[in-house]
């Protein structure tokens, strides 16, 4: 089965210098699974590749659309499989690099055998309000919940042990959204265009959120109020889809008079460590993931060349660097 590698993580962690490195020592070519990216026009704020960084390794679905066009996750779907498939018969190696927001896409087009359900957040924060399944298994034992899920779909139920939490808890929410994890297990073995091999990229919760602070900062010096002005200039307004991300609706509540710019500023600093920390939750579903705490090496370098030896030893990559450790 063909082979992708993904490279995931919070924002600010560093997912585009590992995923560059990773790309030129393994062959490949970048698929950027960031929305905001995809978009002209929105270069600071999405802190978008740079154009040297992209003549370093070629990058796929970057400054793909207009944001004043419409645009629909059928289309990114089609956008992303091209770009899979055009790296692939150029002999190179798909490398993914993976923000929140993008696993409709990828988990139900390109998993293989990496498949994970993608819930509404509205529906599972409306779900564990309301029926608090944390609190349950708590006060109740993770039996009950066992027996709650054989109610609603019982085959999943009799594939889960009654003690394991975490996935009765992942079961029930999906269920609830009307995605039961029987059917998306069907769909499962249908989705065997790709195996992909899951790099996780961590950091101390600390040290991550000073990240975020400072980059912030950069983009506010590099233009970032300019640009949204451009964007309104344009004839973008805050309903606009484009505009909604984090660091453009901000800005537009400073030029609203919302915010003072300093007010603006710390609700995008703000808002990015929320955001990070929910990617955060997020990617942990992922069982097969494997994490490379980016804290516990001396520097970047240090980290890439452990993440490619395990990419060299693991899966057999040649690793196509002058480091005769490797």
């Amino acid at each position: 089965m063909r082979q992708i590698i993904v490279v995931a993580g919070p924002t600010a962690v560093g997912k585009t210098k590992y995923a560059i490195a990773i790309a030129k020592a393994v062959g490949g070519e970048i698929v950027s699974c960031d929305s905001m990216q995809l978009y002209k026009y929105m270069n600071i704020g999405s802190a978008k590749p740079t154009a040297e960084e992209q003549r370093e390794v070629k990058h796929y679905l970057v400054d793909e659309i207009d944001p004043r066009e419409p645009f629909s996750v059928a289309k990114y779907r089609a956008l992303a499989k091209q770009a899979i498939e055009e790296i692939f018969q150029g002999g190179k190696v798909p490398v993914i690099k993976y923000s929140e927001g993008q696993s409709l896409v990828f988990e139900c087009e390109h998993c293989g055998k990496q498949f994970s359900i993608r819930l509404g957040k509205s529906k599972v924060k409306a779900l564990r309000k309301e029926e608090n399944l944390e609190e349950e298994a708590e006060l109740f034992g993770s039996a009950y919940l066992h027996k709650k899920l054989e109610a609603i779909d019982p085959k999943t139920a009799a594939r889960i042990h009654p003690n394991n939490t975490k996935k009765l808890i992942r079961a029930l929410e999906g269920a609830a959204n009307g995605n039961p994890i029987t059917d998306f297990q069907q769909c499962r073995q249908k989705c065997k265009d790709y195996d992909a091999i899951l790099i996780g990229l961590t950091r101390n919760r600390d040290v991550l959120y000073d990240r975020i602070n400072q980059r912030v900062d950069i983009m506010v010096r590099e233009g970032l109020f300019k640009e949204v002005e451009n964007l309104l200039e344009m004839g973008l307004a805050e309903e606009d889809i484009s505009m909604k991300g984090i660091g453009y609706k901000e800005i537009i509540g400073y030029f609203d008079g919302l915010y003072t710019e300093d007010e603006a500023i710390d609700l995008i600093k703000k808002n990015s460590r929320h955001l990070a920390k929910r990617q955060l939750t997020w990617f942990r579903r992922y069982e097969d993931m494997t994490w490379f705490d980016l804290d516990e090496y001396q520097n970047d370098e240090d980290a890439i060349r452990s993440i490619l030896l395990w990419l060299k030893e693991k899966y057999g990559y040649t690793i196509k660097v002058t480091d005769p450790t490797m």
